[in-house]
């Protein structure tokens, strides 16, 4: 299987995601931007067809972060076939919610540096 990244089908849904990011993904995007956990994300990155949050393609790690909208039903099977799809391709998704980003962003960030640590 071809893996597309960052379909060109798909640039200007990334390019409208980037300039509507939500409050938590400013939020983060400022912690992890510029390789300040010695790792670069990009973000509204795209495989397949799917665009996602944050990627480090070095170490195949999808973030994504989840407002209230995730808490559905429909969403959760969604997230589901989507988490499951990146698993079958090798990639880790980890997830947080909006609440995590924040109340808890020194907790988030030492998190991603644990599946960061173990991706070498």
């Amino acid at each position: 299987m071809v893996l597309v990244h960052n379909n060109q089908k798909l640039k200007d849904r990334r390019r409208e995601l980037r300039r509507k990011s939500t409050r938590e993904e400013e939020i983060l995007w400022s912690k992890i931007r510029d390789s300040k956990l010695e790792y670069k994300f990009k973000r509204q990155h795209s495989i397949g067809g799917y665009i996602l949050d944050f990627y480090c393609s070095e170490c195949k790690l999808i973030i994504e972060i989840d407002g209230g909208s995730h808490t559905k039903l429909e969403a959760i099977e969604y997230d589901k076939v989507r988490d499951r799809y990146f698993s079958e391709l090798g990639y880790t998704t980890v997830r947080f919610s909006n609440k995590e980003i924040n109340s808890k962003i020194d907790e988030v960030l030492a998190e991603i540096k644990n599946y960061l640590v173990n991706c070498k």
